[in-house]
């Protein structure tokens, strides 16, 4: 099957850069997965995960809180201000946020900042989404 190289960069580093059989994101009006010989594209992505398929069939993902993803012929980018990968993700840091954020939306939903803190919990429901995900994948392949 044919490929296209696939990187992904946070504000602080290049966390991935190889070639890659598909993409799967959250772009802002949906679901979006890149193939080879994909239409030129520029879009925003939700806080979300970037789900990848390598050339050996091995699937990773990445959590990113948002930016954009180029898609042009031979070359997609995902560009992040945070992106981290699945397996270097902490579960009991995740769930202590999660509970964190679902606490101060309880606490302050009446108050100008619910937004802020809406996207909050979504980023930590995200990053939760990306964990389960990569366990998953890792127990498949044992």
């Amino acid at each position: 099957m044919a490929t296209f190289n696939l990187t992904v960069v946070s504000a602080e580093q290049k966390i991935f850069s190889g070639n890659v059989k598909s993409v799967q994101a959250t772009g802002i009006e949906g679901e979006l997965g890149v193939l080879p010989g994909h239409t030129p594209l520029l879009t925003a992505i939700k806080p979300g995960i970037v789900k990848f398929t390598l050339e050996n069939d091995n699937e990773e993902v990445i959590y990113v809180s948002g930016g954009f993803l180029e898609v042009q012929p031979t070359i997609v980018t995902v560009l992040a201000d945070v992106a981290i990968r699945g397996q270097e993700l902490d579960s009991e840091r995740i769930l202590a946020a999660k509970k964190r954020a679902e606490e101060n939306i309880h606490q302050h939903h009446h108050d100008a900042d619910y937004e802020l803190l809406m996207s909050k919990l979504s980023k930590e429901l995200a990053k939760l989404r990306a964990y389960e995900l990569t366990e998953k994948l890792v127990k498949s392949k044992r």
